[in-house]
């Protein structure tokens, strides 16, 4: 492990040099982040999982720049160019950007001007004219006229073009233009002839200029995908004349006529070589800055949207809304089992409402409902008031799920293999049902791009979209922990060092053998190592075993703590678990081993008072307003209940059961300025909202949270 590199990694993230040291170290011994967050909190310094993952990030990019420096420092070697000054420069940078500078003048080209001007013999005339003591170099350049070189505007042309390139490939020049384009670069956008009217939706970005720094994720990427499309012309630019004077202050030695061919040869570098190349630079780097942004606001939705209050083991009726095609319903158990389906139609054009009636009340009576789930899709809101109209023969909950993804499930193999005898229909209504009792237990079969919580995630770098989701989702599941015996095998691929055939190992085992008895017998599980049972164990939960804190987040390397706890107080485990009274006696100092600190023994503590406690929180009913079912019904002015079903960078959009949700702009949030909406609201959160500008046509509705208020 390179000492340089942690400290790097510690200056960077301004954390220990000994927390980052550990936390690579237990990295590279395999652990996970959710394990070392949760069960390595001594060694790191009790550091929370979103800054390990950086250290994780971090790591592979220095990583990754040491395997380039060894490229490089080859290359440069078999050149026969590479010195003890070089070689030392080289690697001693840690930035990839100036690492690639030092490199450019060695990087293999292709064949350009300056090339064919080498051929022709002119590189000695390039020399004398940069030197800039020749006081004729029209006279000096007609000595190296040959076949390939007729007069002394060509040589002097072969020459400049050599000065050109010595002048692209020169690190102060390169950070002279990368230092205009920091502070002045412009983003410009226009409409492509001819495209005004098929790329109306782009009409914001037909004529848009403005400071790239100032230019925020979603508008870059919103311009990017225009010109993707095929509808916009996007440049990044800045004026070149201001870097060209400050690039010719270090080129020139004074003035005359060769320093006036360097002019010409630093002002053709710019413009036909260096702005080109940072401009690519920086249109790169703006658009991994916007990907970056767009996957944070997306990761954070995810998280919100996995981590959203459950139902729970609820008997649950779930229906797919539909108006020609009917509704699918499905009546599962407390375990999200299908137990029964069938279609009705209660909407036009059937309007077989008696029916309808009749089935659903006698359904709920049947396999003893005691919840509805309706997705927010087509005719959500007519199937709603249908529902809620009846009379069952008990209470019951309904509750709108979004249905966001749920198409993807049904077609998936997943689904295929779950209930390979129904179509996609019934395959979507149980997957609304089982998204009401757990939302986690099943988005986890989805891909989480297909969720609907995002904003531009197919414009965005594919790798670190996926990246970045899959940690979110994998935080998300072993922050709540699973039960072994009922979890699917999609679900148990994301717990801390288990993986897809681990996965399906346990799945299998599970139905060979019957449900698991205690933490201890996974180990039984084909290919479940030590290692595996060490990343693994403390997010499996197993009810009902015998032994009481194999249903705790407490890992098996500490129940010898816990035990010995239980002795000094002279109780068992049992009547230690979940007796505030009792476990607030115990004096956490006198457990501190080598090993477990107060970090850990804390956390401990914690899980005996509210042992397998879910983190999420409680589940609510939320209700629209009644008759409000089309953007038509809407008007400029009404207060209205809505649920917050996506959050972007400049704004949330919020549910308002018109089928369209409209955006809460971030100015609209607050009577203080805030920038970022999750200060102000979370997915799901039920809300007020005022209807402030609607447009029917482009269906866009505007909102305002602070107006409603008031």
């Amino acid at each position: 492990m390179s000492e340089t590199i942690i400290r790097i990694i510690a200056e960077t993230l301004d954390i220990s040099v000994s927390s980052a040291k550990n936390t690579v170290l237990l990295l590279e011994e395999g652990c996970t982040v959710p394990f070392i967050a949760r069960y390595r909190k001594e060694r790191t310094g009790s550091l929370d999982e979103v800054a390990i993952g950086r250290i994780k990030d971090q790591h592979t990019r220095l990583q990754e720049l040491e395997k380039r420096k060894q490229t490089i420092l080859s290359t440069i070697a078999e050149q026969g160019a590479l010195t003890d000054e070089l070689k030392n420069r080289i690697e001693n940078c840690y930035d990839s950007t100036e690492l690639e500078d030092i490199y450019l003048p060695f990087k293999p080209k292709r064949r350009t001007r300056a090339t064919i001007a080498r051929e022709m013999g002119l590189e000695p005339l390039a020399k004398i004219v940069m030197a800039q003591h020749e006081k004729n170099p029209e006279l000096r350049a007609k000595s190296f006229l040959n076949d390939k070189v007729p007069n002394t505007e060509a040589a002097l042309a072969g020459a400049r073009d050599i000065i050109a390139e010595w002048v692209s490939e020169n690190e102060r020049t390169r950070s002279i233009v990368r230092q205009e384009f920091k502070r002045n670069a412009l983003i410009t956008s226009k409409v492509i002839k001819g495209k005004e009217e098929e790329g109306t939706k782009y009409r914001d970005y037909f004529d848009w200029l403005e400071p790239l720094k100032k230019c925020p994720s979603h508008r870059l990427l919103a311009m990017r995908r225009g010109e993707k499309e095929g509808f916009l012309r996007v440049s990044i630019g800045i004026e070149p004349e201001q870097a060209i004077n400050r690039v010719e202050q270090v080129f020139f030695r004074g003035y005359g006529p060769s320093s006036d061919q360097v002019s010409l040869a630093v002002s053709d570098s710019l413009k036909r070589l260096v702005v080109p190349s940072i401009e690519t630079e920086f249109a790169q780097l703006a658009k991994a800055s916007a990907d970056q942004e767009a996957i944070r606001v997306f990761a954070e939705n995810l998280r919100q949207l996995l981590l959203a209050p459950p139902l729970g083991q609820f008997r649950t009726l779930a229906i797919d809304p539909g108006y020609r095609t009917g509704c699918k319903v499905v009546c599962l158990d407390a375990q999200g089992n299908l137990l029964h389906n069938e279609t009705i139609y209660p909407h036009p054009p059937q309007n077989d409402k008696k029916l309808a009636a009749k089935k659903l009340t006698s359904m709920v009576e049947a396999y003893q409902i005691e919840a509805i789930a309706i997705g927010n899709g087509t005719a959500s809101r007519e199937t709603e008031q249908f529902v809620k109209n009846l009379h069952y023969d008990r209470e019951l909950r309904v509750f709108v799920v979004s249905e966001d993804g749920a198409s993807v499930y049904s077609a998936s193999s997943v689904a295929r293999e779950e209930f390979p005898q129904y179509d996609v229909t019934v395959r979507g209504a149980v997957s609304i049902g089982r998204r009401l009792m757990d939302p986690l237990a099943e988005l986890v079969k989805i891909d989480p791009k297909s969720i609907g919580v995002g904003q531009y995630q197919h414009d965005v770098d594919q790798k670190e979209l996926k990246s970045g989701l899959d940690q979110v989702v994998e935080s998300a599941v072993n922050s709540v922990g699973v039960n072994v015996n009922t979890a699917s095998k999609e679900l148990l691929t994301y717990i801390s060092g288990l993986g897809p055939q681990l996965a399906l190992n346990i799945v299998e085992y599970r139905r060979e053998n019957g449900p698991f008895t205690s933490r201890k017998a996974l180990m039984k599980v084909p290919r479940m190592g030590a290692k595996a049972f060490e990343q693994s164990a403390g997010f499996l939960r197993i009810p009902g075993s015998d032994y009481p804190l194999d249903n705790s987040a407490v890992h098996p390397e500490a129940y010898v703590i816990v035990e010995k706890m239980a002795r000094d107080l002279g109780i068992s485990l049992d009547d230690l678990i979940g007796k505030d009274e009792i476990v607030n006696k115990i004096q956490l100092a006198g457990y501190v081993t080598e090993s477990i600190g107060l970090p850990t023994l804390t956390d401990i503590k914690n899980e005996l008072l509210k042992p397998g406690r879910d983190p999420r929180k409680a589940i609510k009913v939320f209700e629209f307003a009644e008759g409000v079912f089309s953007m038509e019904d809407l008007r400029i002015g009404m207060v209205l209940p809505g649920i917050v079903n996506n959050i972007t960078k400049f704004g949330a959009f919020v549910d308002i059961g018109v089928k369209q949700s409209g955006l809460v702009h971030l100015s609209e949030m607050a009577d203080r300025f805030i920038s970022d909406p999750n200060e102000i609201v979370k997915l799901h959160q039920h809300v007020t909202v005022k209807v402030i500008d609607l447009d029917i046509p482009r269906k866009r509705i505007q909102l305002s949270l602070k107006q409603a208020k008031s």
